[in-house]
């Protein structure tokens, strides 16, 4: 697991969203187990109650459970799953019409180049 902190933002923010990416792009699946408190806070270098509360946080939002004696496991709850990909397009929209409306791009060009965008780099992950 690599992730490339900045100074912006707390490093447990920081944790959740990555778990966050990572269930949105498939990565880590509904059920899988991911690593320990402690395993987390070795594997990424930050301070083991950093990972607790990432942790904590994630389970507040329901993306992960820990049951007893158990490792913990990304949610199967679809609801979930599907309002955690809502929020990060949701997320992602809102960055880029602040960046379109920065510099005046109207509407309908920037959706033209959107879709054009789009559809012209289906299956093409290389950008």
């Amino acid at each position: 697991m690599n992730i490339q902190f900045n100074n912006r933002d707390p490093v447990y923010v920081q944790v959740v969203r990555h778990f966050k990416n990572q269930i949105a792009k498939g990565f880590l699946q509904p059920g899988q187990a991911i690593p320990s408190r402690r395993e987390l806070a070795n594997q990424l270098k930050i301070n083991p109650n950093t990972a607790q509360r990432a942790y904590k946080e994630m389970e507040e939002e329901g993306l992960i459970k820990t049951e007893k004696n158990q490792p913990s496991r990304v949610t199967s709850n679809e609801s979930i799953l599907q309002d955690l990909r809502d929020e990060l397009i949701i997320q992602a929209v809102n960055e880029f019409v602040t960046s379109v409306k920065s510099i005046n791009v109207p509407l309908d060009d920037a959706l033209t180049l959107v879709k054009q965008k789009y559809e012209g780099e289906k299956g093409d992950s290389d950008d």
